[in-house]
């Protein structure tokens, strides 16, 4: 039994996270270039307007990939994807490691006055 107690405690591997998922407000934080959509010029002469909602992955080195349309108005849909797609974020550290983060983002469509 003493040989028990006085051994070694077992170290235990942290499972690797393969993305973290965070909030909008979370990545904002990280945004550093944002390109602004286009607004197709068909929705603006029909005037359609309001928000798209996508799922996006951030890699490690900052770049949007695998971007999917959640919610949103088709002629918009579109435009929201290419922009976001020139996005850059700063990395994201987990224990001092860039991790991929999976976030979502909201572009709003306004037709100018």
């Amino acid at each position: 039994m003493a040989a028990l107690a006085s051994a070694a405690p077992a170290i235990v591997a942290k499972p690797a996270l393969q993305v973290v998922r965070v909030s909008q407000g979370v990545s904002n934080g990280l945004l550093i270039k944002r390109v602004q959509p286009v607004y197709p010029t068909l929705a603006m002469q029909m005037r359609v307007e309001g928000a798209v909602e996508l799922d996006a992955t951030i890699g490690k080195d900052g770049s949007t990939s695998d971007i999917k349309v959640l919610k949103g108005d088709p002629m918009l849909a579109q435009a929201a994807v290419e922009a976001v797609r020139q996005w850059k974020y700063k990395p994201y550290l987990l224990d001092g490691q860039p991790v991929q983060l999976q976030t979502q983002i909201t572009i709003n469509f306004k037709l100018p006055l």
